[in-house]
């Protein structure tokens, strides 16, 4: 005999492996995310990578590391810091970019969304 947890387990793994049929809603989600995602990933990596450059150059101009080379430190630090200024501005070019593309779409989408109602 099959309780009810079974057989709620048994509809969570069928459910699993049927198709999916895609709605508007979340055709109007992936498309958000298809033009969000692009500019996040390339931010967080290029300040991250920033970030490291800054830390580098602050190791060496106190001389931490690389005792005799305090300037290029102070040079290193100098493009970290510009690297993590110039971040914000490359995130929102890319994302203004993205958003251009594919505004039409996503308007021709909401707006059928809205009108279903």
């Amino acid at each position: 005999m099959i309780n009810d947890n079974d057989k709620k387990y048994i509809t969570k793994i069928a459910s699993k492996y049927q198709d999916k049929e895609v709605t508007k809603l979340e055709e109007l989600k992936n498309l958000d995310k298809k033009v969000k995602q692009p500019a996040l990933v390339f931010t967080y990596i290029f300040g991250i990578i920033g970030s490291l450059v800054l830390g580098f150059g602050m190791c060496v101009a106190m001389k931490v590391i690389l005792a005799d080379l305090k300037w290029i430190g102070i040079i290193v630090g100098i493009v970290g810091i510009t690297m993590i200024s110039l971040n914000y501005l490359f995130y929102n070019k890319i994302l203004n970019g993205r958003r251009a593309k594919y505004a039409n779409e996503i308007l021709e989408l909401s707006s059928s969304l809205l009108n279903e109602e």
